[in-house]
């Protein structure tokens, strides 16, 4: 199935970030995830401690590449892009800071170790994790910096806008403090994508379905959907360890696609499930299937005869 967009260009039924790149660059475009060494404000006990109850002790990087210094960064990107330059010999690359918050440092440090991995001729741009509370006014300007230099996302982490859910999850910050980051980061031309998780325990479709209307109303770039993953070493892993929202790769496929009809067609899609690795992954046990839950989405959304965006005007 195809649409057409606002230029007559035939597009898939989904605004994928993987077809959106290839249209920027001209080809196959990569994320690199680095661990630049950073922590984060709930787990040092500036907001809290033990981070977010769904978190890792790598802080939800842990596809990430270890890398501590500039340096490291550097030669991190060297090793990972030997590793997939046979697969495909032609991509692009961005460097993706994943792990913890990455804008919760000062910001000489932010600054020498996003440009470390700027100096790597084969980087073509940057994608930076954090949290709305860890962007102060120092920190919007190096982004600013950045993104008149090069091409850059800044991701956010925000999960639901419901504060019971909040509270619960430990993520430390209210709902308001993300509104106005995301207003301050788009009035500098800075592309924001927004992840949310899907499943949280107490959270209805509903409930689910209003944090996606919000954001969505906000105009953001981009947004992630991620399927709750009880993981090894997270809170949840000891509180919620046999906890799953979905008995089934197909009650979590059509709950993905009634959301995605509701999600305009120019915010692009960079997530729909999961990504936790397998040997640490306790509950859902079929989310490491995820080329079956992809599949899925695309098959109902086949079968629906529906695409992303086709209810978006029910948003307003």
């Amino acid at each position: 199935m195809i649409i057409e967009n606002f230029q007559g260009r035939k597009n898939a039924p989904i605004n994928t970030i993987s077809d959106y790149l290839k249209r920027h660059f001209g080809e196959k475009t990569v994320k690199l995830s680095i661990d630049g060494g950073f922590t984060c404000p709930n787990r040092d006990g500036t907001k809290g401690y033990g981070g977010c109850v769904f978190c890792s002790e790598s802080g939800s990087g842990d596809m990430a590449s270890s890398a501590l210094s500039a340096k490291d960064i550097s030669l991190s990107i060297q090793e990972q892009i030997s590793l997939l330059k046979d697969k495909w010999p032609n991509a692009y690359y961005l460097a993706y800071f994943q792990s913890h918050t990455n804008t919760y440092a000062p910001v000489s440090e932010l600054k020498e170790k996003f440009y470390a991995a700027l100096s790597d001729p084969n980087i073509k741009g940057l994608v930076i994790g954090t949290r709305p509370d860890c962007i102060d006014d120092n920190v919007l300007d190096l982004l600013t910096e950045l993104n008149q230099k090069t091409f850059l996302w800044v991701e956010l982490g925000l999960q639901t806008i419901h504060e019971e859910t909040a509270k619960f999850i430990n993520r430390c910050y209210d709902l308001s403090v993300y509104e106005n980051c995301v207003k301050r980061l788009q009035s500098r031309g800075i592309k924001v994508v927004t992840h949310l998780i899907l499943g949280l325990p107490g959270e209805r479709k509903e409930d689910m379905e209003k944090s996606v209307r919000y954001v969505c109303d906000l105009k953001v770039w981009g947004i992630k959907l991620h399927l709750l993953n009880i993981v090894e070493g997270s809170p949840l892993a000891v509180t919620h360890r046999n906890y799953s929202p979905f008995e089934t790769i197909d009650d979590y496929v059509n709950l993905v696609c009634d959301l995605l009809e509701i999600i305009p067609y120019d915010i692009v899609i960079h997530r729909m499930t999961g990504d936790a690795p397998r040997k640490t992954l306790i509950s859902p046990q079929w989310s490491y299937r995820k080329r079956s839950i992809l599949n899925g989405i695309y098959h109902e959304l086949s079968r629906r005869g529906t695409v992303q965006g086709c209810s978006a005007q029910n948003n307003l």
